[in-house]
């Protein structure tokens, strides 16, 4: 009966740790996947027009609002007048960065499209697809938080509306 028990629990164990594994493995495409509670990969970005790199360094120790997007993206263009919303509201927050990055997009288009709307939240490109890769975007809108120790706490696929005070709670909470 001991065995049957011992058995029972290294089947459940070989199970979990296989079921993590591929889970946390790439996909065919080498975008690996992430999930909620695990570190968050390191973003590799550059600033639209000059192509300078930004170091992953500059977002260590701060909460993160990771968002893709692409400015042909319809449900992105629906949620971007809350993300601006957000990002005015919190913009003087020394512990919170808004990151935005293009995904499969120029950024003269999203650039041109952000001025005329008139939205001022920073846009990244996403350095050869690395950081879309590492964090297993598979289309746009993707909204990634992550907290203070890199820690991914929310992963949201599709369009939302950022201004909503839960989404402030949970941010501010965050900042705590």
């Amino acid at each position: 009966m001991k065995n049957r028990g011992l058995i029972l629990g290294g089947v459940f164990f070989v199970a979990a740790g296989l079921i993590l594994l591929m889970f946390l493995s790439p996909d065919k495409e080498g975008r690996k996947k992430t999930a909620e509670g695990i570190a968050a990969p390191a973003l590799l970005l550059a600033e639209p027009l000059t192509g300078r790199a930004i170091p992953a360094s500059e977002f260590s120790g701060k909460v993160l609002f990771v968002n893709f997007w692409a400015s042909w993206c319809q449900p992105c263009k629906e949620e971007m007048p809350s993300l601006e919303a957000l990002y005015r509201e919190m913009a003087h927050t020394a512990d919170f960065r808004i990151v935005t990055i293009l995904y499969k997009d120029s950024p003269s288009s999203a650039l041109e499209y952000m001025k005329s709307q008139g939205f001022s939240f920073p846009v990244y490109v996403d350095q050869d697809g690395g950081s879309a890769k590492k964090f297993g975007v598979t289309g746009v809108p993707e909204t990634y938080i992550v907290d203070k120790n890199g820690v991914l706490v929310k992963k949201i696929i599709g369009g939302f509306d950022w201004n909503a005070p839960e989404v402030k709670s949970f941010i501010q909470s965050l900042l705590k």
